[in-house]
């Protein structure tokens, strides 16, 4: 099943013939684009999937559309809310799915903002950072103890990461410049190095994480990129393309957008994807710093895979949240 989907398969041929029910799942960022197929996907196959969202009126009109497939497929859905650019937020969203005490099999954590303006979430992180990575780290690590033996975490990574390493020693821009892009492939790579500290402190016991890039898609995620920017980068990018003789680059849906995330959270191997990064519904694979990459190649740098920065991360995140896990 792990080898028969690519860059072009969708969440449902994903998902065909599977069935999840019994199954409980946690996705954040259900209010827009490819969190909401995720959920609606999962759903549809019969699992009990929680949406956990900031805004909860729009949620609420994003996900109207679903409610006959969820109902069709014998699964069901429920919204709540969550902040990730609050850890007040987060701390008391775990602990009202703690207290219920049901357990989890799997949970994807989708949700992101992308090369905002300058800001600061309120504990003061630098916005992209802090939602992106501060967020999720401490929300999974306060649920770690409700995954079911054999369970995942699924964390949404980037192509963008290549653009920059984590910065440990100024990760809220407080000496550098600020670069909306730069920051945002902080905090992508940062979602990388969190599945592979994830996956070595809980793969003894069965649960496994990985990171995933869901592709070039057009969703609302891109509201503070520039159009005409956008498009001279993607001129430029199919004019680079063209000299290698590779195709153009194209969009992927959002039904294409929501396959990787699904592929690592259902179809794959455990023990393939298990501190991994993913693409195209498939493993990537090691490309040297030094080797050029178009956003339309595949490959993940080192560095995002690197225990030994996945671990200076985690203890730097655990000082920065001022919890220890």
């Amino acid at each position: 099943m792990s080898n028969v989907f690519g860059a072009t398969s969708t969440a449902d041929e994903v998902l065909s013939g599977v069935d999840l029910r019994g199954k409980r799942i946690l996705v954040t960022g259900v209010s827009a684009g490819i969190g909401v197929e995720t959920a609606r996907a999962l759903a549809a196959r019969g699992a009990h999937v929680i949406g956990a969202v900031r805004d909860l009126v729009k949620a609420e009109r994003a996900t109207a559309h679903m409610r006959g497939d969820v109902a069709a497929g014998g699964g069901s859905f429920e919204l709540m809310r969550l902040d990730l650019a609050s850890l007040k937020s987060v701390r008391t969203s775990a602990a009202a799915l703690a207290a219920t005490g049901e357990p989890l099999d799997l949970i994807i954590a989708n949700a992101a903002v992308m090369a905002t303006p300058f800001t600061l979430t309120e504990d003061g992180f630098e916005t992209q950072f802090g939602t992106n990575h501060l967020g999720h780290f401490v929300l999974i690590n306060r649920l770690a103890s409700l995954i079911r033996p054999g369970g995942r975490v699924v964390s949404l990574s980037s192509s963008g990461h290549r653009i920059a390493n984590v910065d440990l020693d100024d990760p809220n821009f407080e000496r550098t410049p600020y670069q909306p892009y730069r920051a945002y492939g902080r905090s992508k790579t940062a979602n990388i190095l969190f599945a592979v500290g994830f996956d070595r402190r809980h793969r003894d016991r069965g649960v496994r994480a990985a990171a995933v890039h869901p592709g070039g898609i057009q969703t609302e995620i891109g509201r503070h990129s520039h159009a005409a920017q956008e498009q001279e980068m993607i001129e430029q990018l199919n004019r680079q393309l063209a000299a290698e003789g590779k195709p153009l680059f194209q969009w992927k849906s959002i039904a294409q957008g929501a396959a990787t995330s699904i592929w690592a959270a259902v179809a794959a191997p455990a023990e393939q994807i298990g501190g991994r990064y993913c693409e195209n519904c498939h493993v990537g694979t090691i490309v040297p710093d030094g080797v050029k990459l178009s956003s339309n190649s595949e490959g993940v740098r080192g560095y995002a895979l690197d225990p030994e920065n996945a671990e200076a991360l985690w203890k730097k995140s655990e000082q920065m949240v001022l919890e220890s896990f």
